[in-house]
């Protein structure tokens, strides 16, 4: 069997986990799940553009999906955010 790696930062595996968890199957179902759901969607050009700007994007950023990371505020005197579970698993 062929294996494709999915290197995940830990905010971003906390929430899948999460979900698996709460699903009662192992994480990668849900990736597999995931990858299912935009395989049968892959026509859309849209689906095309989304993969195109989350590779742009996600070597600075973590979705909104995952946990938060500590937040640096560009404000001097303000305290980093603490990190949080998602709000959307």
């Amino acid at each position: 069997m062929s294996a494709l790696k999915l290197h995940l930062d830990g905010e971003e595996l906390a929430a899948v986990e999460r979900l698996a968890a709460m699903l009662n199957v192992k994480a990668e179902d849900v990736v597999y799940a995931a990858l299912n759901r935009l395989m049968l969607q892959a026509r859309d050009p849209a689906i095309h553009e989304e993969i195109v700007q989350t590779k742009a994007w996600r070597p600075d950023n973590l979705p909104l999906w995952s946990d938060s990371a500590h937040s640096v505020h560009a404000y001097e005197g303000k305290h980093d955010d603490e990190p949080q579970p998602s709000r959307y698993v």
